[in-house]
């Protein structure tokens, strides 16, 4: 096993206090496991509180800050964090306008979270939750009733956010989140399996020469497996399992997802092929991002998600962001 770690029941920590030393603008308790942004809570202001397993980098840590999220709950490598984790992190970002939990569609996130909303209201934290379920490769796969939660995560947490930044009601905030999960919809696709650090080997089998399409962040099962394509075709069958899905009526915002593997010269050249379904397809992108934002530790490969908005939508995603992994406008 090469990883540039110590051992792998650390693993975890080290990258919190790692994390604690590189930006002063949050708070980290490596022990209890939640990072909150520095100046929360912020008065009036609804708070977004997200979380999961570990592995996902710069998922969700990495959106904690202005115009984003108010904390992120790390659980161990590719494990929900715990109600106790979450109700912490609610406690600690309220500013008495609310709570927002921004929630994969996985199964252990899904029951924690609901636990966690109850421990917070029995405090008198009002909480609502926004869950996100944009992969349309499969149904019902391991760790998921229904569609699991991928790219589509980023999309909700920024937009959400900047509502919540503009002090936004939770009512409101709760919406225009809703409203971001059910425009958007994602496919991925895997050149390798990945590696956790308490296994050290590989978490699924893929022969050489062969790719996944419609993989899960954490290696579970797509729709098929087939020899190795070119970028283009695997744009063409990503892509094409979308609009199936979502026959787009507006403009979208795009994200070419690196797994964590795959460099920036694949991502772009891939990127470049996800443009030219699109522009055949006449689905306008009104902005895009690149890039390596919703990982599965060392897989190799991508994942494609599209998001339809409106005027205000865009308005928002454009909005003022300051975090570790997202920032503009300030």
């Amino acid at each position: 096993m090469r990883m540039l770690i110590n051992v792998p029941e650390t693993v975890v920590a080290d990258a919190l206090r790692g994390m604690a030393a590189a930006y002063p603008d949050l708070t980290v308790d490596v022990e209890n496991r939640v990072i909150v942004r520095r100046d929360a809570p912020v008065a009036g202001q609804v708070a977004l509180v997200s979380g999961g397993g570990s592995g996902h980098e710069p998922l969700h840590g990495g959106f904690v800050g202005h115009g984003m999220l108010s904390a992120a709950c790390p659980g161990e490598v590719f494990t929900s964090p715990v109600p106790d984790q979450m109700a912490r992190a609610a406690a600690a970002v309220d500013s008495g306008a609310g709570v927002l939990f921004v929630v994969k569609n996985y199964t252990g996130d899904v029951l924690n979270f609901d636990m966690a909303a109850e421990l917070a209201e029995d405090e008198g934290i009002q909480v609502a939750k926004v869950l996100v379920n944009d992969d349309v490769a499969v149904t019902d796969s391991l760790y998921t009733a229904g569609r699991r939660g991928t790219g589509a995560t980023l999309f909700v947490e920024k937009i959400a956010g900047a509502a919540a930044a503009e002090g936004e009601p939770l009512e409101r905030v709760e919406a225009i989140g809703r409203r971001v999960n059910e425009n958007s919809r994602s496919f991925g696709v895997a050149l390798s399996a990945c590696t956790t650090p308490a296994k050290g080997t590989p978490t699924f089998d893929l022969p050489d020469g062969e790719l996944e399409l419609g993989v899960g962040i954490h290696g579970e099962p797509g729709r098929e497996r087939r020899p190795m394509m070119t970028s283009g075709e695997i744009a063409d069958f990503a892509v094409n399992a979308i609009l199936e899905d979502m026959p787009p009526h507006n403009p979208v915002l795009l994200l070419v997802n690196g797994m964590g593997a795959t460099p920036l010269l694949e991502l772009y050249g891939f990127h470049a092929e996800v443009q030219r379904v699109l522009a055949e397809r006449g689905v306008a992108v009104a902005r895009t991002l690149v890039g390596n934002y919703v990982t599965s530790l060392d897989m190799a490969g991508a994942s494609v998600t599209l998001c339809q908005i409106d005027e205000e939508l865009l308005r928002l995603w454009d909005a003022p962001v300051r975090t570790p992994a997202l920032r503009w406008g300030m």
